[in-house]
């Protein structure tokens, strides 16, 4: 029986758990390290994205599947197409399909790995947030971040939406629309399918619809890093960061030797 439906297990309240956490902006390359680093230590990955939670929304959110396939083995993944387009998901949702996942991972020998970018849903675990009138079980929470400078960001989040345009992003918006999810819906998504929603529908011209488009997710990446400073700054959670210049070997190593000292 789902999480969702019944208490949680005693053991989750008597015993704190460790979580290890992979955080970032936006094109800093989460996915790919988080995937890197569970091949090295028989993880599956739990996805803190709110938007990758909704099936057929695969180009915008940059769900980047392949990602997730390692050396010629597929990294397991949870919380990503487990909603369709045009329904409303919100954290509390996400909350018991985090525990859900983790109890699955954990109770199968392996090790959970929270991995996004969405503040809210990271810090919903990491405060243990009540939900559902219900007391959310404290963990013991390694906080990785990635950290990219701006300069590197603003690049790769210029190129990446010049190659999403290339692969088909306007196609799956319109696809989308043609299966019946409502335009207000999709415009309320925010980035990717509020603007070639928008374009769609003729209240922008295309290449308007790129230059605000590239605008607003520059500004979405800020909004992230405001959110993740203040996570340390002001509500006391420590994030150790690691440069996206330093070769992710030596970032995983990194990762590995402050996940073994919290585990021993």
């Amino acid at each position: 029986m789902p999480l969702a439906s019944h208490l949680l297990p005693l053991a989750f309240y008597l015993f704190m758990k460790n979580l290890l956490i992979i955080l970032g902006p936006t094109a800093c390359g989460k996915t790919e390290f988080a995937a890197r680093l569970a091949y090295d230590i028989d993880g599956e990955i739990i996805s803190a994205d709110s938007r990758q939670v909704y099936r057929g929304m695969d180009i915008g959110t940059g769900k980047d599947l392949a990602d997730y396939h390692v050396n010629g083995r597929d990294i397991p993944y949870h919380l990503i197409d487990i909603a369709d387009a045009g329904t409303r998901y919100n954290v509390y949702e996400w909350q018991r399909g985090f525990l859900d996942a983790y109890e699955d991972i954990e109770g199968r020998g392996k090790t959970p790995i929270l991995c996004g970018g969405t503040g809210m849903y990271i810090e919903s675990v990491v405060k243990a947030y009540e939900f559902d009138g219900r007391q959310f079980p404290d963990f013991h929470s390694l906080i990785v971040g990635l950290d990219i400078s701006r300069e590197l960001r603003r690049e790769k989040i210029s190129r990446r939406l010049l190659t999403r345009l290339d692969e088909g992003m306007v196609d799956e918006v319109k696809g989308l629309l043609e299966k019946g999810v409502p335009a207000e819906r999709l415009i309320r998504y925010g980035l990717e399918y509020k603007y070639v929603t928008l374009y769609l529908l003729g209240e922008l011209p295309y290449d308007e619809m790129v230059r605000l488009l590239e605008i607003a997710i520059h500004q979405f990446a800020k909004r992230q890093m405001t959110w993740f400073r203040g996570m340390e700054e002001r509500r006391g959670i420590d994030i150790h960061w690691l440069s996206v210049d330093m070769p992710i070997e030596e970032r995983i190593e990194q990762v590995k030797k402050l996940w073994m000292k919290q585990t021993a």
